[in-house]
């Protein structure tokens, strides 16, 4: 039987539509990304024939509404397989989070992967909740965050943070990877592997 991985990608979210305009109009494109493909994309191929990477793009993700994509999120969970694992990147990773802090899935979940998740704050208004870590760890057989010391979208404040919280995830320290933008994530396969 195939293992099942549901990522769910970063994005933005933006306080209000002014600010979102702002950020539209001030920010510098980098050309060169549109070319190269990431860790995420490679993720199927570098796992082999036992997994089934699905990767869905939630709504607006420039602009993230939390309640857009739980409403999408929740179309999704009835094709996840038992024994899921759900991947989340940033916004994803607070997105999981949140859902998983708030919400009951319905099929067990054999890993929770957290690349650079913002701790919930003020900050990202539309992603704010309480985290309730009991409900995550009932729901997660096993829980590994990754984060970059140098990560300058995410900061490592953030991560320091869960460590505290989360006493039964798996924490993964980097030094030179920034927000994870990169070709390939070695540590992440093995992991995936080591649980499956």
């Amino acid at each position: 039987m195939k293992h099942q991985i549901i990522i769910v990608h970063g994005g933005d979210s933006f306080n209000t539509y002014k600010e979102y305009l702002q950020n539209l109009k001030e920010s510098k494109i980098d050309f060169s990304r549109f070319k190269t493909k990431g860790w995420k994309s490679s993720l199927n191929k570098k796992l082999g024939r036992n997994f089934d990477v699905i990767s869905p793009s939630l709504p607006n993700s420039a602009n993230a509404k939390y309640i857009e994509w739980k409403i999408y999120f929740d179309k999704l969970t009835p094709f996840f397989a038992n024994d899921v694992i759900l991947l989340g990147h940033s916004l994803g990773a607070i997105f999981l989070l949140k859902y998983l802090s708030t919400n009951k899935l319905n099929k067990d979940i054999l890993g929770l992967f957290l690349v650079s998740a913002p701790y919930p704050s003020k900050n990202i208004k539309e992603f704010s909740f309480k985290l309730n870590v009991e409900n995550i760890e009932a729901q997660c057989k096993n829980i590994f965050m990754y984060h970059s010391q140098d990560d300058i979208v995410v900061g490592y404040r953030d991560f320091e943070q869960y460590k505290i919280k989360m006493r039964n995830a798996k924490f993964r320290t980097f030094k030179h990877r920034g927000h994870f933008n990169q070709s390939s994530f070695p540590e992440i396969i093995r992991d995936i592997k080591n649980i499956s």
